[in-house]
């Protein structure tokens, strides 16, 4: 007799809206592969709650009481390296898109997507792809074309540099980089410092940003 070993994709949620926040958990309970680990009305309460059982995946709203979904991006990406984050909001506006992304968002869909998409845009994500909205993805393109100068600039980014810097722009922190190219964190760090202050930049964020815009990678 066959056996199933498919793995459970074990799945949050940060959403203020009780019935949409229980309406996700009750869809993902109750579909076959998936199990609903957490339910959390802020990012407050999810980085207190989270820590007990660490999702695969996490679907956050972006307009939340306290704390924003988007800054909730960056905190937990660099609590929980491994956690993916799908962004489920009404705002389908170019900076909190682009925002969103650059924090480490692994996906941006539309609270009007279809509960059966939302679903699939989880295991699309899981098996490496970054699910957006159709919307979403027109303007991500767009915003792409537009960031981009006719001329590349240059800031004198050693080869190892640049390839930390496209390691930031594709989501990892400094742990997982490190890891990815098999240094130290502190070797890591050091570099990263150092493209900061050659890019004249404060953050990952902006660095990523100022990376996109100057097609430095």
């Amino acid at each position: 007799m066959e056996t199933t070993t498919a793995k459970i994709i074990k799945t949050a949620i940060i959403e203020d809206m009780r019935e949409i926040r229980e309406g996700l958990a009750t869809l993902i309970n109750f579909t076959e592969g998936f199990q609903c680990t957490g339910s959390f009305r802020s990012v407050e309460e999810a980085l207190q709650r989270i820590r007990h059982d660490v999702p695969d995946v996490l679907l956050s709203d972006i307009g939340l009481p306290g704390m924003s979904g988007i800054e909730g991006v960056r905190i937990l990406r660099e609590k929980y390296p491994a956690m993916l984050i799908l962004m489920l909001t009404v705002y389908e506006d170019d900076e909190r898109i682009f925002e969103a992304l650059c924090a480490g968002a692994s996906g941006y869909l539309l609270k009007r997507t279809q509960p059966s998409k939302i679903l699939e845009n989880i295991r699309e994500a899981v098996s490496g792809g970054a699910p957006m909205s159709p919307e979403v993805a027109l303007k991500v393109v767009r915003l792409f074309r537009e960031f981009r100068p006719p001329e590349r600039s240059d800031y004198d980014l050693t080869p190892h540099e640049t390839r930390i810097l496209k390691l930031l722009i594709d989501g990892h922190n400094y742990t997982t980089a490190a890891k990815k190219l098999g240094v130290s964190y502190n070797t890591v760090k050091f570099h990263i410092r150092n493209i900061f202050d050659k890019l004249q930049v404060h953050s990952k964020s902006e660095a990523v940003v100022k990376a996109m815009q100057n097609r430095l990678v």
